[in-house]
């Protein structure tokens, strides 16, 4: 009987640009067998997974970048039945010994594949989580630019004429945004000229709220389907649920445990002793910012309305000397229990 070989197994890297993606192939010794540029196309990808292929069987492929510029080639693996390994950053002592190029960088991101350096599933993007990520894009920036223009209306009448000025003094955001709506322009140039701006900047406030209202109704639907347990949970609303199935992904069973969970959140303590204090922790200003965001959201809501648990934890850690931001790191990484168990499986 003869012997059948077996194909060789290859690890593909990938180095994601704007308009170009730089890969390269190693072998199980972390040999590279070949480099290569490709466009950002669906062409290039199909280009890309065929030149890899052609080293020997493909075992998994490290992509940096799989949420931004490298997404379509992490979907278009995904679609092949390719493991995607998410490269969250560079291996630094490598760099500083060798130096920085898109080659370089490919081969690491390879290596770091094979030898199990950088290990996380890159997120599917292909379901309703990724149309609940491009829904949330939109009402941040609508909400960013309704805060920027409410401030500008607002300052705008502090300085207005003395009689624009005073109509308006003591008037709630809401209040003043519907009033000057109403405004005719009229008077001096001035008085003209702020009535004019008053209008167009109360106006603009109007037609992004309406924006904010309508992208709402798409959100609410996707986050009460798929993530139902998270508006469970005390303190988090439809906003907060969103921010949490964005940071999880269509995948979410992607994530192992609880403790990666955390890390991916950045409330996963960090020690910092140092000399006779031990027992400390220091911020962690890694992972998912917005999600970091979302869990002390939870944590505020829950203090501002009196929870019992959460107040009386927050007493019991205060006469053991323990600052507020340390107790609140604290309560985060409690409630990143509740929503890692709340992720849809």
């Amino acid at each position: 009987m003869g012997i059948v070989d077996s194909p060789r197994l290859v690890v593909g890297g990938v180095d994601t640009h704007l308009d170009t993606h730089v890969a390269a192939v190693v072998d199980h010794n972390g040999g590279v067998l070949g480099i290569e540029t490709f466009p950002v196309n669906a062409a290039g990808y199909a280009a890309l997974s065929s030149w890899m292929a052609d080293f020997g069987a493909l075992e998994r492929v490290g992509i940096e970048g799989t949420g931004a510029y490298g997404i379509g080639l992490a979907r278009h693996f995904g679609e092949l039945d390719v493991p995607v390994v998410e490269i969250d950053r560079p291996n630094r002592q490598q760099r500083r010994r060798q130096g920085k190029s898109d080659q370089l960088d490919a081969v690491e991101a390879a290596r770091g594949a094979l030898s199990g350096r950088c290990s996380g599933v890159a997120k599917s993007s292909d379901g309703q989580i990724e149309a609940l990520r491009a829904l949330m894009v939109v009402k941040r920036s609508a909400r960013a630019n309704r805060i920027r223009t409410v401030v500008q209306l607002r300052y705008l009448m502090f300085t207005a004429p003395d009689e624009l000025r005073q109509r308006f003094a003591g008037a709630t955001p809401a209040r003043m945004v519907k009033e000057a709506a109403r405004l005719r322009p009229s008077g001096d140039p001035v008085m003209h000229a702020t009535k004019t701006a008053a209008i167009a900047l109360s106006r603009r406030v109007q037609a992004l709220d309406a924006e904010i209202a309508a992208v709402d109704e798409q959100i609410e639907p996707i986050v009460k389907a798929s993530g139902p347990r998270l508006l469970d949970i005390y303190g988090c609303g439809t906003d907060t649920a969103a921010i949490l199935l964005v940071a999880a992904g269509d995948n979410a069973d992607r994530i192992r445990s609880e403790a990666a969970w955390a890390m991916l959140c950045g409330v996963a303590p960090i020690p910092a002793n140092s000399g006779k204090r031990d027992g400390r922790y220091r911020l962690n200003s890694g992972g998912n910012r917005q999600a970091n965001h979302a869990h002390w959201r939870i944590v505020l809501t829950r203090l501002g309305q009196r929870d019992e648990r959460t107040v009386a934890y927050m007493n019991r850690r205060l006469e053991e000397g323990l600052a507020k931001p340390e107790i609140i790191r604290c309560l985060k990484r409690y409630v990143a229990r509740e929503t890692f168990n709340a992720l849809p499986r």
